[in-house]
């Protein structure tokens, strides 16, 4: 598997279960689903070439998730080689709706649709901001 990204294809990346994902049965920890899902969304930001350090460091701006809706339908296992997914669903002014998937041998395991929000950090908190005008004219052409 490689990481991928085109307008009509989905970005992916491989992962490798290790024991330090699984519970005592040898089963993947639901929430490591979830960190799963974020190393796909990493991974998909800098293939898109934006360094989030740059933008945090710059801009004072980072992206967190704002919901996230899961659902889980078959258990991953110790050594299994999985590809973690992700498609743009909507792109708003300040936010991106996306399906991401874990599959096995292209069988899902969890699919999920995740909200990630653009903010600024401010002396009074997180704000929310505009997505960054670079990183908008890459993502337009996605979803």
């Amino acid at each position: 598997m490689k990481n991928t990204l085109s307008p009509t294809a989905v970005f992916s990346i491989p992962v490798r279960i290790y024991y330090e994902d699984t519970d005592a049965g040898g089963v993947v920890y639901y929430a490591n689903y979830l960190k799963f899902f974020e190393r796909c969304r990493t991974e998909w930001v800098r293939s898109l070439g934006c360094d989030q350090a740059a933008l945090l460091r710059d801009e004072g701006i980072v992206f967190v998730v704002r919901n996230v809706s899961a659902d889980y339908l078959q258990a991953g296992r110790l050594d299994d080689l999985l590809a973690v997914t992700l498609a743009v669903e909507k792109l708003g002014h300040t936010h991106i709706v996306l399906s991401q998937s874990v599959c096995r041998e292209g069988t899902p395991l969890v699919t999920a649709t995740v909200r990630i929000v653009c903010v600024r950090q401010t002396e009074q908190g997180l704000k929310t901001a505009p997505i960054p005008h670079d990183l908008r004219q890459k993502l337009e052409p996605l979803p």
